[in-house]
């Protein structure tokens, strides 16, 4: 399935390859995936503001060291904190402590100040490490490591089909799409509308399902038998175990920092 994946829309690099990712390419995808699991983990556990700090400087130090381009990395970052946005500067308002400033009757406390930078610095942190550890990753490998790392065939497997006919579940939208302007409709906020989308819904599951007993057909005509045999093979090499030393190292440096 990997040939149906190009490497542009499959990865955050632009072309996905070990020398775009710099040192982080070069390492072994299922120890990518648990220090990221580790990091995060660890990162969520803090609690102190000097630990969190640490905590975003090594996701950059990731960053630095994938040689991914910082500009749209970050800008898919800004595009996160818009999401939260929201509850941080509601937050202050809402927590009760000693005061900073009243506006229009609404008290900010720093009490709420503090959390809303913890929960800042968090989300910047650990999301940004999955993004250089994880999401440079193929989703192909992404689903063979997965594998290797013993998780659930099932969902491996449905991962993989994601990967596979998501893109083909999208133009089959845009045709849908592209029908129903033809035919002159123009969404509005009127039952008529609501009830277009729900036919279009109901069309692409319909479509989905004759589509999916298809493939099941042409897969058991070729000896499919409920199991992918996953061809790639992984092994660690002493660079592995270094970084991965190093990471456990940190790790563990963020909790003591955490503690004083």
């Amino acid at each position: 399935m990997a040939h149906a994946l190009g490497h542009r829309e499959a990865t955050l690099s632009e072309a996905g390859d070990s020398d775009r990712a710099g040192i982080i390419g070069a390492l072994d995808p299922r120890l990518r995936i648990v220090m990221a699991c580790l990091f995060g983990t660890v990162t969520v556990a803090l609690t102190s503001l000097p630990a969190l700090c640490a905590a975003l400087a090594t996701a950059l130090l990731l960053l630095a060291a994938s040689r991914l381009p910082p500009v749209p990395t970050l800008k898919r970052m800004a595009m996160m904190d818009g999401f939260i946005l929201f509850m941080l500067v509601l937050l202050p308002f809402s927590v009760p402590g000693p005061p900073i400033v009243t506006i229009w009757g609404l008290t900010a406390s720093w009490a709420g100040l503090w959390q809303a930078v913890e929960i800042a610095l968090t989300a910047n942190a650990v999301i940004l490490a999955l993004m250089v550890l994880v999401g440079t990753l193929e989703p192909v490998t992404l689903g063979h490591a997965l594998h290797r790392l013993r998780c659930p065939e099932t969902l491996v497997h449905l991962l993989m089909f994601t990967i596979r006919y998501i893109e083909v579940l999208r133009e089959e939208y845009l045709r849908l799409r592209g029908a129903m302007k033809v035919r002159g409709f123009r969404p509005g906020s009127n039952w008529h509308t609501y009830r277009s989308f729900g036919y279009l819904v109901g069309m692409m599951l319909v479509r989905a399902i004759e589509r999916s007993e298809r493939i099941l057909g042409a897969m058991k005509c070729r000896g499919f038998s409920g199991r992918l045999l996953l061809m790639q093979d992984f092994a660690l090499t002493r660079r592995d175990r270094v970084v991965g030393a190093a990471m456990t190292a940190l790790c563990l440096g963020l909790l003591l920092l955490d503690t004083l």
